[in-house]
């Protein structure tokens, strides 16, 4: 008896998840043709802000993807996704060894994700750290991969990504760390930024912090060899 009682509940959140996947998908259309995101990471942020700090605007100020330096999409690449030009968004061997590595310590600390992923994450879901949701988010990556060449997907993550509190995209990161524009950044200034990524409002706190001097002279080696899409002007 309780099967039947359970069936409308299963339907609805199935019903649910099609619709949320549905409205992701219109969404990734509209960003494609050049709508500027706002994304789930940017709202939540605001959300916690403006409590502390009354009505607070997010320093952010999009930039197209030939405006951006080279230097810093080399960078990123290197620091976040080395083989983000060759993937179809996902990179299997990286999850499998976050799953190993999270089995080890009893939980979940580590995702393997591509930039493609992270991207996915950043506009439509949450930080939450689950199995389940990294499903949902490899399942929306594969979609974005489809709908939209490389050199938008790196555009837009450029753009999105949280580079400090409050701070998003490249343009406001160039300006609030160093003064000056996104495609103006040294390869110095672009291996730091891409240090930050992974903790970025803890490096806005710490500027002088020697493991952001050191691990940003250890990308700086790498960023020769780095593969970045090309502008397809889209």
């Amino acid at each position: 008896m309780w099967r039947y009682w359970l069936k409308p509940y299963v339907y609805s959140l199935v019903l649910i998840f099609i619709m949320f996947q549905a409205w992701c998908v219109v969404w990734i259309g509209l960003y494609g043709i050049g709508l500027h995101p706002f994304s789930a990471f940017m709202k939540a942020e605001q959300m916690r802000l403006i409590p502390a700090k009354g009505q607070f605007m997010l320093e952010r100020e999009w930039r197209s993807y030939g405006d951006i330096s080279n230097n810093l999409k080399k960078a990123v690449v290197t620091s976040e996704d080395a083989g983000f030009v060759d993937h179809d968004g996902v990179d299997w061997v990286a999850i499998e060894k976050a799953k190993q590595r999270n089995d080890r310590r009893g939980r979940i600390t580590a995702g393997g994700s591509t930039i493609s992923m992270q991207l996915t994450k950043n506009l439509f879901l949450s930080s939450n750290r689950s199995y389940l949701r990294k499903a949902e988010e490899i399942a929306m990556t594969y979609v974005m991969e489809l709908m939209l060449p490389k050199d938008k997907i790196l555009e837009i993550y450029l753009n999105t990504v949280e580079w400090g509190e409050g701070v998003f995209g490249a343009q406001a990161a160039a300006q609030h760390y160093f003064n000056r524009d996104a495609s103006q950044l040294t390869p110095q200034q672009a291996a730091k930024l891409a240090v930050m990524l992974p903790a970025p409002k803890f490096y806005d706190a710490n500027r002088k912090s020697k493991n952001l001097g050191s691990r940003a002279n250890v990308i700086l080696r790498r960023m020769g060899s780095a593969q970045i899409p090309e502008n397809e002007g889209i």
